[in-house]
């Protein structure tokens, strides 16, 4: 049973925004003061990627644990509710993504995931961000 009357449900979910969120603004700022250069949400690669390093040939994807289904991480928990839709919904995503990823690597990119849990760890430590780009700013 949801907390919420059907209503107020539908007023939190459509707070929720799919670009320009938290994690992805921290993850933005890092790569700045790092001195990297990028385009963000470039609507002309599948996908639209978060962030897109094109000197580089780098995308990124900052993805939320719920809407992505990360593996193993206590905020991807499912929807006690409308268990099925939610299922559906979530495989969808997945499948998505990974055509996605697979289109952009077809193109000569190389593609990085960062999981809005890992944001924070990467907020305390902007060296693992730069081990995971794996070149340096010039």
């Amino acid at each position: 049973m949801d907390v919420f009357s059907p209503e107020k449900r539908s007023q939190v979910m459509s707070r929720i925004r799919s670009k320009d969120t938290k994690p992805e603004k921290i993850i933005r700022s890092i790569l700045h003061k790092l001195g990297f250069r990028f385009r963000i949400n470039r609507k002309d690669l599948p996908g639209k990627p978060d962030i897109v390093l094109p000197k580089y040939r780098k995308v990124i994807f900052v993805q939320g644990c719920l809407w992505h289904q990360h593996e193993g991480c206590k905020i991807a928990s499912k929807p006690k509710s409308n268990s099925e839709y939610w299922k559906v919904k979530f495989t969808k995503n997945i499948e998505r993504d990974k055509k996605n990823q697979e289109k952009l690597k077809l193109m000569g990119y190389r593609v990085i995931i960062i999981w809005e849990c890992e944001a924070k760890v990467i907020q305390k430590s902007p060296e693992i961000l730069k081990s995971m780009l794996l070149i340096k700013p010039e």
